[in-house]
C-alpha cells in the first residue's frame, strides 16, 4: 500500500470512529433525555393516563425515527466531506515527497541539474530545500570530478609526449643519444613520478587516510628543517629568506613531518612567485589557544579570484607560467586538508597583484613539561639566506 492510500485510510478512518462514537453516544442518551422531557409535559397536562402513555410512545418513536435520519444524513454527509478532506490532505503530503522521489531517481541517473520548487513551508519546505542543498552539492562534485579528470589527463599528457617525442626522434636516429637528452627524459619521468605521487596524497587526504603520528612538537625545529631543506633553492634564485621567531615557548600538536610538508609547500610556492631579489619571511606566532604560523612573500599576490581557488586543485594562479615550470598545481590542496585534519585552518590573504602575499596556518596549542632553552634556539636559526 502506498503512503498516498496509508494517508488516506488514516484519516478516514479517524472520521468513521468518530462518527461511530457520536451515534452510540446519541442513541444511548438522547431518548432517555428525551423522554424524561415528556414525562414532565404529560404531567402538567389534563390527557388521562392512556392518552398520556400513547402520546408518549408516539413522541418517543418519532424522534427516534428523526433522530436516526438525521444521523443517518450526517453522517454520509460527514463521510463525503472526510473522503474529500482525507484525499485532498494526502495528496498535499504525499505529492512533494513523490517529486523528491522522482527527482532523486532522475539524480541518481546523472542529471544533476534537476532542483525542486520551494513552495512549501515547514517541514516539507525544509525536506525540499535540503534535497536541493544535497543535488547542488553532487553537481559541484561531478563538476569537479570532471575538471579532475581534465587536469590529471592535461598533466599526464605533456611529459607523455615528450617522452615519445625524445624516444621515437632516438629510434630514427634523428636525436643523437647523448647525456642531455637522457636528462631530459629523466627530468619528464621524474614528473610523473611526482605527479602520482601527489595524486596518491591527495586521494588519501581526501578520504582522511593520511598517516599522522600527532604528539607536542617544538615549531622552531619543524620551520628550521623546511629553511634549511629549501636554502640552496632560495640561494640560486638570490630570493631573501628570513626567519623570525620571537616567540619560541610555544609547543603545537601535530605530526612533525606532515607540517613540515606544509611549510615546504608554502615556501616553495613563495619562492616560485616571488621575483629574484624579492623577500620570503617566516614565523610563528600565539593566537588565542593556537599557534599561526605566517609565510609572507614580495611576489606577484593575488586577486579576489585567486583568493577563492588558489587551494583548488590544479589551480595556477599565474597562467603565463609554463607547467613544466612548476608542480602538480595540488600542494595547497593537499596542505589544506593536512591542516584540518590537525584541527587547524589554513587561509591566505593579499592586497591584490604586484603586492605579495601571506598565508597562514594555525595548529592547536599544547603544553608540555620539557621546554627547551629557547634564547639558543631562536638565536641559532634565525638568518638571511642572500
Amino acid at each position: 500500500m502506498t503512503l498516498n492510500w496509508k494517508l488516506f485510510f488514516s484519516h478516514f478512518f479517524v472520521i468513521v470512529i468518530s462518527l461511530m462514537v457520536v451515534a452510540v453516544t446519541t442513541l444511548l442518551i438522547a431518548p432517555a433525555a428525551f423522554s424524561s422531557h415528556v414525562e414532565h409535559m404529560s404531567n402538567m397536562s389534563m390527557m388521562s393516563s392512556r392518552e398520556q402513555q400513547s402520546v408518549k410512545d408516539d413522541l418517543n418513536a418519532r424522534f427516534r425515527e428523526t433522530l436516526n435520519g438525521a444521523l443517518l444524513v450526517a453522517g454520509i454527509t460527514a463521510i463525503v466531506a472526510a473522503v474529500g478532506a482525507s484525499w485532498y490532505i494526502s495528496l498535499r503530503i504525499t505529492r512533494p515527497i513523490q517529486k523528491i522521489v522522482n527527482a532523486s531517481q532522475y539524480i541518481a541517473e546523472g542529471h544533476y541539474s534537476e532542483r525542486l520548487s520551494t513552495h512549501e513551508t515547514g517541514e516539507l519546505g525544509e525536506l525540499t530545500r535540503s534535497f536541493n542543498s544535497m543535488a547542488a552539492s553532487l553537481a559541484e562534485t561531478e563538476a569537479m570530478r570532471q575538471r579532475l579528470i581534465g587536469d590529471v589527463s592535461h598533466e599526464l599528457k605533456t611529459p607523455l609526449a615528450s617522452i615519445k617525442g625524445y624516444m621515437e626522434g632516438l629510434q630514427d636516429g634523428v636525436i643523437a643519444p647523448s647525456q642531455d637528452t637522457f636528462r631530459i627524459i629523466r627530468r619528464e619521468v621524474d614528473r610523473l613520478q611526482r605527479l602520482v605521487h601527489d595524486l596518491q596524497e591527495l586521494s588519501r587526504a581526501e578520504a582522511s587516510q593520511l598517516q599522522m603520528d600527532i604528539s607536542p612538537q617544538n615549531p622552531i625545529r619543524i620551520i628550521k628543517a623546511a629553511a634549511d631543506w629549501l636554502q640552496p633553492q632560495f640561494e640560486d634564485k638570490k630570493v631573501s629568506l628570513t626567519v623570525c621567531l620571537s616567540d619560541c615557548s610555544v609547543n603545537v600538536l601535530g605530526d612533525f613531518d606532515r607540517i613540515r610538508q606544509v611549510l615546504l609547500n608554502l615556501l616553495g610556492n613563495a619562492l616560485q612567485y616571488t621575483p629574484t631579489g624579492g623577500n620570503v619571511i617566516v614565523f610563528v606566532e600565539q593566537h588565542d589557544k593556537f599557534a599561526r604560523f605566517v609565510v609572507r612573500d614580495t611576489g606577484i599576490g593575488l586577486d579576489a579570484t585567486d583568493l577563492k581557488c588558489v587551494f583548488q586543485r590544479f589551480y595556477r594562479v599565474d597562467k603565463s607560467r609554463s607547467r613544466a615550470g612548476g608542480g602538480s598545481g595540488i600542494g595547497l590542496t593537499i596542505a589544506q586538508y593536512i591542516i584540518e585534519a590537525h584541527k587547524g585552518r589554513i587561509w591566505v590573504e593579499s592586497a591584490g597583484l604586484n603586492t605579495g602575499s601571506t598565508f597562514y596556518f594555525t595548529l592547536p596549542q599544547v603544553e608540555t613539561s620539557s621546554k627547551l632553552h629557547t634564547t639558543d634556539i631562536c638565536a641559532s636559526i634565525t638568518r638571511r639566506i642572500l
